[in-house]
């Protein structure tokens, strides 16, 4: 819920595009709160800069007072963020395995590229439960999901116990976690040449001091970007993505 407001957004986002327009080497995407979407998608139609939403139902309409719907969405954004760990955490039953799975279906079905969202809290993780728990969410999201559709989405591995706590899991750590239980489990469901083609990201207190560190790694193939991307500086964050 940060930079909602429409004056707040379009100084941010006027800071930002000189900068981005100039990475053509990196796809990039700007995901703001609803508020203020259909106002930046026109400031950011000339550039090269894709826009994206943070959620989504499942269902085109009906009695789903205060939800978005992918109708609303197509042809307004590119890209929607699927399952973010926020919004697992609220919990309910917009948020189940089973939502996130109707979720990308329908992102999908109306053209629009889903980034869909798996982490662990730090229970799992310390408990040595991370593969599994990956693993299972992979397979529950892309369950049916056809090999042409799967190759278009992308994947943010984002551990839940490192996001806004400044505390990222190593690089190493997460190029190991993306390779085995991320891409393993991808390789299961699709085989090797599908699974290399899906795109998958590290999310977690990503900052420009260490995007460079995570790029390096065979498995990362990009980053989603929290607190970091509300100032001017995500423009050199960016830059560092490169190398």
């Amino acid at each position: 819920m940060n930079l909602g407001q429409r004056q707040p957004a379009l100084e941010l986002l006027g800071k930002l595009i000189p900068g981005l327009s100039q990475l053509s080497e990196l796809d990039l995407v700007i995901c703001p709160p609803f508020t203020v979407l259909a106002e930046l998608a026109q400031l950011l139609e000339p550039t090269p800069i894709a826009l994206g939403a943070q959620n989504m139902h499942w269902e085109d309409s009906g009695a789903h007072t205060g939800e978005i719907s992918p109708t609303m969405l197509a042809g307004l954004c590119q890209y929607v963020i699927i399952g973010h760990s926020e919004r697992r955490a609220a919990g309910g039953e917009h948020e189940t395995d089973l939502a996130i799975h109707r979720k990308l279906g329908a992102a999908l079905t109306h053209g629009i590229t889903p980034i869909l969202c798996l982490g662990e809290n730090l229970e799992q993780n310390r408990a040595g439960e991370t593969h599994d728990f990956i693993s299972k969410q992979v397979r529950s999201a892309f369950e049916g999901i056809k090999p042409e559709q799967a190759r278009s989405c992308v994947i943010a591995y984002e551990p839940i116990w490192a996001i806004g706590t400044g505390e990222a899991a190593t690089p190493v750590d997460a190029n190991r976690v993306i390779g085995l239980s991320v891409r393993g489990a991808l390789v299961e469901l699709y085989g090797e040449r599908v699974a290399g083609e899906i795109r998958v990201q590290y999310g977690g207190s990503v900052t420009a001091e260490n995007i460079a560190d995570f790029m390096t790694m065979p498995e990362v193939d990009g980053a989603l970007v929290g607190g970091a991307s509300l100032k001017p500086g995500f423009v050199e964050l960016a830059q560092r993505a490169l190398g």
